[in-house]
């Protein structure tokens, strides 16, 4: 394919600096934006009187039969072109004729893929929040349903206190929409077109850039033609909302792998979401979620390529720039496929709530309510504290629990223990006392789902 920029010089470069400046195989993934961008162009150059109606009705009819096909397979993408937008304008010129060399009129391939590039992180985005959606309302219905399911919490990997299971999900939920609220946010900074920038300097021709921003469903235009074609604060903030939300599935999926290990045994994954061992017929393994949290790394990798690369360009566009699509699009598509993997995953993951209750009973994590019981019959915090532990060294060398040491043992400490204290370090009971917002209570994590519930609707 010969190139459209000939004239300065020859065009003829060699085959290996080519191959290392084409971006084809890649940025082809922009093709439908490419030419959505390009059929707004041509409508606002006719509006502003640069093209001919009949012009623009050549262009618009070119460009969309040149989508038509590339979507039915009936035109190939020649990977040999230099870029996608090289490729759509060289096809649409061979249609249409002279005319198809009028489309480039007022802008640069520089404020183009920007915009394109625009075009497709909104795109994703949507996509993006829709696929946390459905993780979002997995956690949810598996938090309904053991929204009273004690269990062990943990600080520092060692049983603290009892919550619910439902809670332990919710924390996880209102992650996922913290990570929804981001990318609306970076939505909103993505949502203004530099179209009509062209290189860096705008254009001598009476251009209407607000016009053609509104055909493409931009909220607004760079104030800025410079920025206009510099600009990829957006790509850096999309990969960085990418890096957090793939955090907190490898978050997520760190417990799963624990939760669902012989030591734990809280819950039991799916079949359809496991593996088995080449040699160990035992075994089933939690593959997707340990890939989920190795693919993370891959994430961060994306983020800190793009921060890397913009950090010493001058303005205004700069060859360098070519490189924000690869990591941009690899951080898409793989957030995009740990989503699809972790809703399924967690929709069919089974709670095994008599494994988390023995684990949470084994764990004295009611030893703080053992001290409050003290505390609320008029003995000092310290003292309290200082008792309950000494019990709790008692009940791990007589191999039982709180819940079964008889009321004479715990009245050899304190005259202050009475038969209510059992209701009191009961761990249901434990739960439910946490009344605060936010807490663990039965009722409280209800308010939680509802709160979910009502972000989803």
């Amino acid at each position: 394919m010969s190139k459209m920029w000939t004239g300065r010089t020859d065009g003829v470069t060699s085959k290996l600096a080519d191959d290392f400046n084409s971006s084809i195989s890649f940025d082809s993934k922009m093709i439908k934006e490419d030419i959505e961008g390009s059929i707004a162009h041509a409508m606002m150059l006719a509006k502003q009187n640069i093209i001919s109606e009949n012009e623009k009705n050549c262009l618009i009819d070119g460009l969309s039969s040149i989508l038509e096909d590339v979507l039915s397979g009936k035109l190939a993408i020649d990977m040999t072109a230099e870029d996608v937008h090289m490729f759509v304008e060289q096809v649409l010129t061979e249609r249409v004729g002279d005319t198809g060399k009028k489309l480039h009129t007022a802008r640069s391939r520089n404020d183009q893929v920007a915009l394109d590039f625009r075009l497709y992180v909104k795109k994703e985005i949507k996509e993006i929040i829709s696929l946390i959606k459905e993780v979002l309302s997995a956690l949810t219905v598996q938090a309904e349903q053991n929204a009273s399911t004690i269990m062990p919490g943990y600080t520092h990997l060692q049983r603290a206190q009892p919550i619910t299971f439902g809670h332990h999900l919710m924390a996880y939920a209102m992650m996922l929409i913290r990570d929804i609220d981001r990318f609306n946010d970076c939505y909103k900074r993505t949502n203004v077109s530099p179209i009509g920038s062209c290189a860096l300097a705008g254009t001598t021709y009476n251009t209407d850039r607000f016009y053609e921003a509104k055909l493409l469903g931009f909220d607004g235009v760079c104030s800025n033609s410079l920025d206009g074609v510099s600009d990829r604060d957006f790509t850096v903030e999309f990969i960085s909302c990418c890096a957090t939300l793939m955090m907190h599935l490898s978050r997520l999926s760190e417990e799963i792998i624990l939760w669902s290990s012989w030591e734990f045994k809280f819950i039991e994954l799916s079949n359809a979401y496991t593996t088995g061992s080449s040699i160990m017929p035992q075994k089933k393994n939690p593959d997707m979620a340990e890939l989920i949290r190795g693919k993370t790394g891959r994430v961060y990798g994306d983020l800190m390529g793009i921060l890397t690369t913009l950090k010493g360009l001058p303005l205004a566009y700069n060859k360098d720039m070519q490189e924000d699509k690869e990591c941009l699009f690899d951080a898409c598509d793989t957030v995009k496929a740990c989503l699809s993997i972790a809703a399924p995953m967690l929709a069919t993951m089974k709670a095994i709530p008599e494994n988390m209750l023995l684990a949470a009973q084994k764990g004295f994590i009611n030893a703080t309510d053992l001290a409050d019981y003290l505390v609320k019959k008029g003995m000092p915090f310290r003292t309290a504290y200082k008792i309950s532990g000494t019990i709790v060294s008692e009940c791990i060398e007589k191999n039982t629990v709180l819940e079964k040491l008889p009321l004479s043992e715990y009245k050899k400490h304190s005259d202050l223990f009475e038969d209510d204290l059992y209701k009191e370090i009961d761990l249901l009971t434990c739960v439910e006392k946490r009344v605060s917002f936010g807490g663990t209570s039965v009722k409280s994590v209800n308010d939680q789902i509802k709160i979910v519930k009502g972000f989803l609707n």
